[in-house]
């Protein structure tokens, strides 16, 4: 197959453009005019002026919670109570018997007012019924719901709201949020294939060839098992594992990187504090919830250093990611001989004097462009004093930092071209750019997008760029996002996109 009549992006210094594309079975073949004589009766498709682009990477999604999310009610920019109340109105019990909805930020709402368990009681009565929060670290509970708990909600790193009465209101975070859904919110393996199904069918319509995905916790490794033995994948999958699971990794011996071409489980995950959105983030000046220490961060990097395995650790507040830099310095001497490639996710909020830390370090800067854009009043109200260093894309990179670009879905949309006008405007509405010190180039967010995701799998030799080769994932765009104006960046469509040389969404021709 040879692309043709449109510019083709490849993503590396040395030929960053191309005007033609080979492609040969599953990889790159070349540049017309060097290996299409390999090609037997190459089919020619005309881009009319498209652009084509390394399939976008999403550097951080919660897969299977994404996908399920799709079919819950949706309370994400609900500017008051009422409103998040409005939309629960009608709600149907979904499989298991549960009223579910995610996406609510009390942080949002004018009045400012927090939500009770008596507020959901009149909508919802006896049926059970769960919210989630828009940073997926608070649940908000009705009564029905609470009373399958038998009072038992309390959880070391967790935190119950209690209102004058020492009665829960309803709201659980970080730990006791968990273990309550753990416990209670159990989704059935065929509930989660079925949304799976239809969320790579959507992740691919927006241009994602793969994902790395962070709920290892709840089995994740088996649902995409499921997908790949039925045929549905069609994504490359970079899976987490808990960092609890690490006594298991030391007995079987099982070191990172194991599976094939489209589902490798690859890294341990770490929780160092809460989010913004819930007020957990751990602070320097004190205030959040510290749910693992350097200490412990430290024992758990070297742990895992000495069996193979690189470590992502979440940390917003500028305590948690002090701590995790610290960690992760005191354990250099196990993980650095070793390549592994940590990094820290979020990154959010950061003290000044540990923005440079990641690049000498060399751990890598996991973060999400939307999360600026989305967080911009609500990090100025609960960070005033603090911002010198939050959402610093712009300080990372020029401090030597390997920047990796995720959504965070279900917390933000799974849209990678969202996440590029983000970094890029730092802003996603009329608003003037929200610290525009901070934007990145559009380059810049491409290699964020697509080719620094995969140098964290080790891959970087076969994905990320258009080169002879490398795997054939790539994605159609209606223009190109580098050379037009600034103004037309959020109007920027996929138009197709192929994985290992096979189109999955929308092959051509196209009108």
């Amino acid at each position: 197959m040879i692309l043709e009549n449109g510019v083709v992006r490849t993503l590396d210094p040395s030929l960053p453009v191309a005007r033609a594309l080979a492609i040969a079975g599953e990889h790159v073949a070349g540049g017309v005019g060097t290996h299409e004589t390999a090609l037997p009766s190459p089919e020619i498709v005309d881009l009319g002026g498209r652009t084509v682009v390394p399939g976008f990477a999403d550097a951080h999604v919660h897969f299977p919670t994404w996908a399920l999310a799709q079919r819950q009610v949706d309370l994400d920019g609900c500017g008051t109570l009422d409103e998040a109340l409005g939309r629960m109105r009608g709600a149907a019990p979904s499989t298991g018997g549960w009223i579910r909805a995610y996406g609510w930020r009390s942080g949002d709402w004018t009045p400012a007012v927090e939500p009770t368990r008596g507020d959901l009681d009149a909508i919802t009565g006896s049926t059970p019924a769960a919210l989630l929060s828009k940073d997926y670290h608070s649940l908000w509970l009705n009564s029905a719901a609470l009373a399958l708990a038998h009072g038992d909600l309390d959880v070391a790193g967790g935190v119950v709201e209690r209102d004058e009465r020492g009665e829960p209101t309803g709201v659980l975070r970080e730990e006791a949020a968990w273990r309550f859904k753990e416990w209670f919110l159990r989704v059935s393996d065929e509930e989660y294939v079925e949304a799976m199904r239809a969320g790579v069918r959507l992740a691919l319509s927006r241009g994602v060839t793969s994902v790395h995905d962070k709920d290892g916790w709840l089995g994740a490794p088996g649902l995409w098992q499921q997908l790949e033995e039925q045929g549905a994948l069609g994504i490359r999958v970079w899976q987490s594992l808990p960092a609890d699971r690490i006594d298991a990794l030391e007995e079987t011996g099982l070191r990172s990187g194991i599976g094939g071409d489209f589902v490798k489980v690859g890294y341990l995950k770490v929780f160092m504090d809460g989010t913004l959105g819930s007020e957990t983030a751990l602070m320097l000046d004190g205030t959040g919830v510290e749910i693992t220490s350097a200490e412990e961060l430290a024992d758990i990097v070297r742990r895992a250093a000495r069996i193979g395995w690189p470590v992502a650790v979440h940390a917003i507040g500028d305590r948690a990611n002090r701590n995790a830099l610290d960690a992760f310095e005191q354990t250099a001497d196990e993980w650095r001989p070793r390549g592994l490639r940590h990094r820290i996710e979020h990154a959010q909020c950061l003290a000044p004097d540990d923005v440079g830390r990641f690049g000498r370090l060399g751990v890598a800067a996991s973060v999400q462009f939307t999360h600026a854009t989305s967080d911009r009043e609500i990090a100025e109200r609960l960070w005033e004093g603090r911002l010198d260093a939050a959402y610093a894309w712009r300080s990372l990179l020029d401090g030597g930092a390997v920047v990796a670009n995720g959504s965070d879905a279900p917390i933000e949309d799974l849209d990678p071209l969202a996440g590029i006008v983000a970094g890029v405007l730092r802003t996603s509405d009329e608003r003037p750019a929200w610290r525009p010190e901070q934007a990145v180039t559009v380059e810049e967010a491409l290699v964020a997008t697509c080719v620094a995701p995969a140098w964290l799998t080790r891959d970087e030799r076969r994905r990320g760029r258009l080169l002879p080769g490398y795997l054939a994932d790539l994605v159609v765009l209606d223009r190109d996002p580098v050379t037009c104006p600034p103004e037309e960046l959020p109007e920027v469509q996929v138009v197709a996109t192929m994985v290992g040389g096979r189109w999955l969404h929308n092959p051509p021709p196209w009108d």
